[in-house]
Order: structure tokens, then sequence, then C-alpha cells
């Protein structure tokens, strides 16, 4: 076989270097970073689309009650312990009286002491009136017998004397049964008000319910205000449930709503919206509601997770694409659209959302458009794209 020439050979180099370099950038314009962006795409369509939100939340109390002392104290006894049910007026708790007893039983003494000197007021006054009654009478008489001259002016004059007299008497007496009076009753509010703290420091249960919590035990002194026993009425449980703000349009009071607890993934529970707050989280950009059961299931717990579903409204018909299609540019909402194989960004208004994937799409958008919903990476205007029926799984 005749050998090449040096000629053949660089020819044959050449050929091969051009097809290491054309696979080359064959290779780099389908995988490289000037590969095209593959993506999936899905055409805009009339739709039946049931608006609902969903949100998550935890069952929580509406009427929740912290028992304690009005006054610092010492913990005597408590009677109740965590998960007892309890009625209205049922002693809970009682705290240490310390010598509440033994001033009410001073101040009956006094009570008494002063029953004993409105009676001797009582009958000092009727004495006085009888004397001043009797001064009376003499004055008038003597008054006559001056005019007839019978007495001496000074003899009438005394007898006026003696009337002033027992008119003060009578007044003195007069007040001082009103002090003793007066005193009886100081004496007999500042009884009940001993009586109303003894009392206080009974504590009793507000309304039939359940006890979550035993802060102290006998013994324990604690200030006014200060926790000893938690209860909640179990007929006002809720739950206290956050929903996305973007997605919260049309949330009012009265709403259908759907609540699976955590401990009961398959058993849907009927309720409704019984209030929505007035202030949002700022923070996570979250409404929140409170979702009522209709009826109250037994066993559930306070703190559970649930998953609440509302229905907003009834069945509507609209233009529709998955919600996965809707993107945020510049705080702005729109969608990937992609007409003749170009790229561009479409701003467009969005109505309510169904649990399915999809949302309405009210201004924007018109039948038949095809916007982008997956792609490989962040998209922008101009960018090249392949349509794929799904994207390759990651690290595959």
């Amino acid at each position: 076989m005749k050998p090449l020439s040096s000629r053949s050979r660089r020819i044959i180099l050449v050929i091969l270097g051009l097809l290491l370099l054309a696979g080359f950038a064959r290779v780099v314009a389908r995988s490289g970073p000037l590969a095209p962006v593959q993506v999936t795409v899905a055409s805009v369509g009339t739709a039946q689309l049931k608006p609902a939100l969903y949100g998550t939340g935890t069952v929580e109390a509406r009427r929740a009650y912290v028992i304690g002392p009005t006054a610092p104290g010492r913990v005597a006894k408590v009677l109740v312990d965590v998960g007892d049910h309890v009625k209205a007026g049922q002693l809970l708790a009682e705290m240490d009286p310390v010598d509440l007893n033994d001033k009410i039983a001073s101040l009956d003494a006094s009570i008494a002491r002063a029953g004993s000197a409105i009676t001797a007021a009582q009958a000092q006054q009727q004495d006085a009136r009888a004397r001043e009654q009797l001064a009376n009478l003499n004055e008038k008489r003597y008054v006559d017998l001056g005019a007839k001259n019978f007495v001496s002016q000074s003899a009438v004059e005394a007898k006026q004397q003696e009337r002033i007299a027992a008119q003060a008497a009578a007044t003195a007496a007069g007040a001082n049964l009103a002090s003793a009076q007066q005193d009886r009753t100081r004496l007999l509010a500042e009884r009940d008000a001993l009586v109303r703290q003894r009392d206080n420091i009974r504590l009793v249960a507000p309304v039939d319910g359940i006890i979550t919590a035993r802060d102290a035990e006998p013994g324990t002194t604690l200030v006014a205000g200060q926790s000893l026993i938690k209860l909640i009425d179990p007929a006002s449980l809720w739950v206290n449930t956050h929903f996305d703000q973007s997605h919260s349009a049309g949330l009012a009071v009265g709403l259908p709503a759907r609540i699976t607890l955590r401990s009961r993934p398959n058993q849907p529970l009927p309720g409704k919206v019984a209030r929505v707050e007035w202030l949002s989280d700022s923070v996570t950009e979250e409404r929140v509601a409170q979702i009522a059961f209709d009826q109250m299931p037994a066993g559930v717990s306070v703190g559970e997770l649930a998953e609440v579903t509302v229905d907003l409204s009834h069945v509507q018909t609209g233009l529709t694409v998955p919600n996965a299609a809707i993107r945020n540019q510049q705080g702005e909402n729109g969608v990937w659209l992609l007409q003749d194989g170009k790229l561009h960004f479409q701003p467009v208004k969005l109505g309510p959302a169904s649990l399915d994937g999809n949302v309405e799409i009210t201004a924007g958008l018109k039948d038949g458009d095809k916007v982008v919903v997956y792609s490989e990476r962040t998209l922008t205007a101009g960018t090249r794209v392949a349509v794929v029926d799904k994207l390759p799984e990651a690290g595959k």
C-alpha cells in the first residue's frame, strides 16, 4: 500500500478537526449555556372555575379564661387538675385567708358595739325631747303668769333659758344618734368589703369548661393577677387560619368551609367563616380569619394543626391558565407569552383561583395564546426556548 503524502495527511487532519469542531459546536448548542431553554407550555382556554381559598391554621378557643387571685397571697388548696370538666360556679381553688376571718370577727364585735351606742343615743334623744317638751310647757306657762304679773320677769327669762338649753340638748342627742348610725354604716361597709375579699380568695369557674393548665400548687405565693388555673369553653373552639393575601379577595363572614384536622386527614369537617380579621400579617403577607365548626367534633385538641378550604362562590366560566404560569416582574403579575417562537412578558389581571391549579385571567390574554408553565432556568425577553412535553428530572 502506497503511503499517504504529507499533504494528504494534512488534509485528513483538517477534515477531522473540522468534524470535531462541528461536533463540539453541536454539543454546545444542544446542552451548553448557549442551548435553548427547555420549557413546557399551555394554551389559554375557556373553562369552568370554582373559586376557593386554601389556608392552614391551628385550633384555638375563642373564649379562654385565666383565673387567679385579685390580691397577693398564698395558695391554700387546688381542687381540680388539667383535663377536668367543671361547671359554672364550681370551686376550683382557694387562697389562704390569713387574718381575714379575724378581721371580720373584730368588725362583728364593733358593729354590735355600734348597735348598743345607737340604742343609748336613741334613749338619750327620747329623754332630751321629753325635757324639751316640758321646757316648752313651762316657758309658755311662765310667760302667761308674767303677763299677769304673778311672777317676776327674771323667772320668765329663766324658763326661756331652760327651753333653749333643752332644745340644744335634743339637737345634740340627735347628732349623737346620727353619728352612731353612721359609725355602724361604716363598720358594715368595711365588713362587706372584707367578706367580698374573702369570697375573692375562693376561685370559682365562670363558665362550664375544661381545665387546660394548673400553674401553681398549694403553698405557692402568687401576686395579684397571676395565673393559677386556665380554663377554656370547649364549645367556642375554632380554627385560626392564615390565607395568602394575593388570593384572599372575596373572603367574607358566612362562607362555607371544609376543615381537615391533622389527626383526621380523611375526614373533612364542615364549617363556616366566623370572623375575618381587620389586621393582616405584613411580614408573612397573610390574611387571618377564624373558621368555626358547624358541629364540634369529639376529641379535638387545642393547638392541633388544620387545613382549611373556603368556597368563595358558585362555579363560573372564564379564560384560565395554570397558576404555575403566573410570574411577577417588578411588582407586576404576568405570563411569558410564546408567539412565533419568541418570548415576551405579558402583564395580566388575575381573577379568582381554584384549588385544581388554575387561575382566571380577566385581561391581558386571549383564547388560544401559548404561555410558559415551567422552564429549566429563569427566563428573560429574547431567551431561546425549546418546547418539550416534560422537563427532565434534576440529576438525570
